[in-house]
């Protein structure tokens, strides 16, 4: 009898004519997405402009993809530069392979360059766009599902991962369930969301503290998550490398939300720089500038104008016949 499974995806590219449709572009798309519309409605309610998140976003998404996948070769170097390896194949971004930590670090600058372009403060749009960072990343996860990748050891739950032949690990059989790590991270990710939307009303915390508390709760999921995942990866000591790198970087993200607290209790008042609202200085007047200056009219009983006032008064000065 077949015990209770989670099953694979048949097949995870499809294609329109000649061009390959492949699930794990389409999650990431679909992330952004969703990451993009979220963002605009926490910006909008934080005194921002929504197209200004789009103006932004076309910086990040470019520098956030990079680092993602300067960041996964660095931790998994093996299947590229190891016995066997096609360093080339660093390059085929479509078949998985976008570490977080990467992802955040360059989408971070590329957010820090759109905002300073937008004239916005970037601690607040990343305060905005925390929430649906993680969303986005629950929805990625999918890719992951339909790649049949990144999952974790064997298990015996009725929740347990059915994986296919062609992307079984060494010395496991076809009836062997594993840990599905995609969901695990997905439900994390998406009660995280939710968190952090809760702690950011109920305390309305601003100056980047609550996108330092989505690293603080994102690190704690990936950390237990990460011990289960059995895919190849590059060892620090007993540990795999992103064990490490959730540890210190959760506990970074720990002290600067606690720090920032302390200095910045409250929220902004509002998205822009300082200065960025200021009006614009008018120009001094040039002294080829012509000034015309018209003078008051005095009216006679009658109402009619009787020129300029005190015209009268000079005439019968100087003119002997009035």
């Amino acid at each position: 009898m077949i015990p209770a499974a989670i099953p694979s995806p048949p097949q995870g590219v499809w294609y329109l004519g000649p061009v390959p449709l492949r699930a794990y572009a389409l999650a990431i798309l679909l992330g952004i997405v969703v990451a993009v519309i979220m963002t605009q409605r926490r910006w909008k309610a934080r005194g921002g402009d929504p197209e200004q998140v789009l103006d932004i976003t076309f910086w990040a998404v470019p520098f956030g993809i990079v680092g993602g996948r300067l960041y996964h070769v660095i931790s998994s170097p093996d299947a590229y530069f190891g016995a066997g390896g096609d360093p080339v194949r660093a390059l085929y971004i479509w078949e998985g392979g976008l570490g977080i930590w990467g992802a955040v670090a360059l989408g971070a600058v590329g957010a820090y360059i759109g905002c300073r372009r937008a004239g916005v403060s970037f601690p607040v749009f990343a305060d905005a766009l925390a929430p649906g960072l993680l969303v986005a990343q629950a929805v990625g996860r999918l890719g992951n599902w339909f790649n049949q990748e990144l999952f974790g050891g064997p298990t015996t739950l009725p929740w347990g991962l059915r994986i296919d032949d062609a992307h079984l690990p060494a010395g496991f059989d076809s009836g062997t369930l594993f840990h599905p790590t995609f969901l695990y991270e997905l439900l994390w990710n998406l009660a995280g969301a939710a968190l952090l939307i809760w702690l950011d009303r109920r305390f309305r915390l601003g100056h980047g503290r609550v996108f330092w508390l989505y690293v603080v709760v994102y690190t704690t999921g990936r950390l237990w998550i990460e011990l289960l995942r059995i895919d190849p990866a590059e060892m620090v000591g007993p540990f795999r490398l992103n064990v490490w790198t959730s540890i210190i970087v959760g506990l970074g993200a720990l002290v600067a939300f606690v720090l920032v607290g302390r200095r910045h209790p409250g929220r902004e008042t509002t998205p822009l720089l300082a200065g960025a609202d200021a009006a614009p200085s008018a120009e001094p007047a040039t002294p080829t500038d012509p000034v015309v200056t018209e003078a008051p009219t005095a009216r006679t009983a009658t109402g009619e104008d009787d020129g300029p006032a005190g015209q009268d008064d000079e005439v019968a000065e100087h003119d002997p016949a009035r």
